[in-house]
């Protein structure tokens, strides 16, 4: 985290420590002036006098020191006063745990690397980062206001915050992140983020939360890849479940589990072969579920198909079999 965050985050315990500095700057300097005091016997004087010790004057003070002495007392009680006051504040009101937590979050968040990073924790958002919980991928939610305690995932890094902001952004960690998820309520507030993140990583993959259609391809401009309107696709996953029920419902379980026994994964191909010939079914275990060439896909594609350099194949299978489909194209 930059130094300068962090020391905006302990204003309020430099404040008593810079008031404690100013009176004993002016207690030396009033001394060495006034009673022509050295620098060491000045320090003396004023460490004594402000500490209330009693000891003897280093020489007899004249009526000017005495009068200066009595106002260096009078502000001594003021400022010390203050600094009790701000300092038992600062660890009653639970301030320096707050500010511990948040260094030390930081200090982790700076640690992740191709995470992804969650604006906003309304429902879309505790529903992506559910989904990112149950195939362990790790995120950073970014919110605005405080969370609330009992969420259904384990909440391990957050920042409190406007994800607006370029420098919350940067603490999310924007620059190493693989993907980008906005579900700010607002769709003004969804296109800014989509704009300040693009700008800060061109090659992240943003997805963004819209309520009006006519959002959609602002957004996209923008630089979203993706853009979800939830109404929208709530109406059709209520329509398709009317008609197929029980293969929506496998379709949804596909999609949203990731681990090392069952995963759906787009590989690149590396060279021109045909899909018949490497029989990856036979060689690996894995099925092939779709040929993506640019913007376009090939669902079930046959054995005839030619795989050209540049496309991508969606395949389906354990960690270990796509792993083995991986090293064959």
């Amino acid at each position: 985290m930059p130094k300068r965050v962090q020391l905006r985050h302990f204003n309020r315990l430099l404040i008593p420590l810079m008031l404690l500095l100013l009176l004993l700057t002016f207690g030396i300097s009033g001394y060495m002036l006034i009673e022509q005091y050295n620098f060491i016997e000045a320090v003396y004087m004023t460490v004594i006098t402000i500490g209330s010790v009693g000891y003897e004057e280093v020489h007899p003070l004249s009526r000017s020191g005495m009068i200066f002495t009595t106002l260096l007392i009078i502000l001594n009680l003021a400022v010390f006063t203050i600094f009790i006051t701000m300092i038992t504040r600062y660890f009653a009101d639970g301030e320096f745990q707050r500010q511990y937590k948040f260094i030390t979050m930081q200090d982790r968040i700076e640690k992740l690397h191709n995470h992804v990073i969650i604006c906003g924790l309304g429902r879309n958002g505790q529903e992506a980062a559910q989904v990112l919980t149950t195939n362990q991928i790790p995120f950073v939610i970014l919110e605005e206001n405080e969370i609330e305690p009992n969420l259904p995932f384990e909440l391990r890094y957050f920042l409190i915050g406007d994800a607006r902001n370029d420098e919350m952004l940067q603490q999310a960690g924007i620059d190493r992140a693989r993907a980008l998820v906005t579900t700010l309520p607002n769709d003004a507030d969804n296109l800014y983020v989509v704009l300040t993140a693009r700008q800060q990583n061109p090659k992240l993959r943003i997805i963004s939360r819209a309520s009006q259609l006519s959002s959609v391809n602002k957004l996209k401009i923008a630089g979203a890849t993706n853009v979800i309107m939830p109404d929208k696709i709530g109406g059709a996953h209520m329509a398709t479940l009317v008609m197929h029920p029980d293969i929506h419902e496998l379709i949804s379980l596909m999609t949203t589990r990731n681990n090392a026994a069952f995963k759906i994964e787009e590989l690149p191909v590396k060279q021109n072969q045909i899909l018949g010939r490497i029989n990856l079914w036979q060689d690996t275990g894995c099925t092939v579920l779709g040929i993506k060439s640019g913007k376009d896909y090939l669902l079930n594609p046959g054995t005839e198909h030619e795989l050209r350099a540049g496309q991508s194949v969606i395949v389906m299978g354990s960690e270990e079999q796509i792993n083995r489909v991986r090293e064959i194209i």
